[in-house]
């Protein structure tokens, strides 16, 4: 069902200064910033040469990424990102083994244009996952 990892997510409570960290500091190519309001967001991608890093910083304090910062304030792991042929079929499985899927379970729109999910951190060793339809 998994696909290869797309992304590495990283929570940061300044998202310039991270942005300049994987560029200036690290020699990272850095994508422009994209507002993701359905999402609470404002991300960037860290292009490498086997997957990316996202830097996330919240939007707005109703923010999932808001309330992370409230228990991590200088930042750090938010997700894993797969990626899924199905994503609608890699729900009904996961549903029907018992693992939980967050909001209402319907895919939304992500950073990269294409149908995204979050699964339960409890469910998955403490680690939130989102899966995105490639």
């Amino acid at each position: 069902m998994l696909g290869r990892l797309n992304h590495v997510a990283i929570a940061v409570p300044d998202l310039a200064a991270a942005a300049e960290v994987y560029a200036g500091t690290l020699g990272a190519e850095v994508s422009a910033p994209q507002l993701l309001p359905e999402h609470g967001v404002t991300v960037v991608f860290v292009t490498l040469p086997n997957t990316k890093i996202e830097l996330l910083e919240p939007l707005g304090e109703d923010s999932p990424i808001a309330r992370f910062l409230e228990k991590t304030p200088a930042g750090g792991m938010h997700h894993l990102c797969y990626e899924v042929e199905d994503i609608g079929a890699a729900r009904d499985r996961l549903l029907a083994v018992g693992a939980r899927v967050l909001g209402d379970g319907e895919p939304k729109i992500g950073a990269h244009g294409k149908p995204v999910l979050f699964l339960h951190p409890k469910d998955f060793s403490g680690t939130l996952i989102e899966l995105e339809q490639v």
